[in-house]
């Protein structure tokens, strides 16, 4: 674990670049950095240690996603036709034909 020192240099993801830069140390909390400054834009945000945040766009598909889970009934994908019953029986016509 390294010792972090405030003005030190660590990677993390920029919240208004929207890639990973390099930060400066602004504050330090038991001995992890606790806010950072983009040395790209100069925009102050928490540490999330390089973890990209899920876009809006897949927080909105998963909740549609668990919406239509939850309406479906388990119990009736599971009533398929029987593979043992019997066959259709032909037509009663002349045999032979």
């Amino acid at each position: 674990m390294p010792d972090y020192r405030l003005g030190d240099d660590v990677d993390d993801f920029c919240v208004k670049c929207k890639r990973i830069t390099n930060h400066a140390i602004v504050s330090l909390l038991e001995a992890e950095p606790a806010k950072v400054r983009c040395r790209t834009c100069y925009n102050d945000h928490d540490f999330r240690r390089c973890e990209v945040p899920p876009s809006k766009k897949d927080l909105k598909k998963q909740a549609l996603f668990n919406e239509v889970l939850s309406t479906v009934n388990p119990s009736a994908g599971s009533e398929a036709p029987e593979a043992s019953e019997k066959p259709k029986e032909k037509g009663t016509g002349e045999p032979g034909r």
